[in-house]
């Protein structure tokens, strides 16, 4: 199974369920050329939704929830998306004591009596607490800095930098870096940066 949004960017998802949190930032409209976005409409939002439920599922092993979705919901769920993309894009420099947005979940332990968080609520409201505590599961496994949004302002894909050191900063060093870098020496070259 696919992430659906990442997936038209050809590019390698992040590990595991990190992957939804991955996909929901690429529903975004991004890319050169620019891809539509995902969330734009009730109909695309409800065939991302499913998709990127069922890819979670199997990814995960749990069971896929059925998630409806209004247009309110779609609103929402842009909204969540939105700040979100900006807090990655940030990399941690905003104001870590404001509350942007709040999700319910529930602890469970399975019969192997290992304990996780569970996403709870309907609609727009549970595909955010499933980012949410995918997010805390990413941070407590210290990969959450690893997701990234391109440097490139043109493209703004999110990315999942597998660099070693964690150094990564153009979603594709071909398509933006090359050309961020070629703008970058051609100023210079002008005298308008200095060397």
């Amino acid at each position: 199974m696919s992430w659906p949004a990442s997936d038209r960017y050809g590019m390698e998802p992040a590990p595991g369920c990190l992957g939804y949190v991955h996909d929901l930032l690429n529903t975004l409209s991004a890319g050169r050329p620019r891809q539509p976005d995902l969330l734009a409409d009730l109909a695309r939002a409800r065939d991302w939704a499913d998709r990127a439920l069922a890819t979670w599922s199997a990814v995960t092993g749990h069971p896929a929830r059925q998630v409806v979705l209004d247009q309110d919901d779609v609103d929402q769920l842009r909204g969540f998306r939105d700040d979100l993309h900006e807090r990655v894009t940030a990399g941690g420099t905003l104001d870590c004591a404001t509350v942007v947005h709040t999700a319910s979940a529930s602890l469970c332990m399975g019969e192997d009596g290992r304990v996780r968080l569970a996403p709870r609520g309907t609609g727009w409201r549970y595909l955010a607490s499933l980012a949410l505590v995918t997010a805390l599961e990413a941070q407590c496994a210290e990969v959450w800095c690893r997701l990234k949004t391109c440097r490139n302002p043109r493209c703004a894909i999110a990315f999942y930098d597998r660099s070693r050191n964690n150094s990564g900063v153009w979603h594709d060093v071909r398509v933006c870096g090359n050309a961020a870098n070629l703008r970058a020496y051609r100023a210079r070259q002008r005298g308008d940066l200095p060397a």
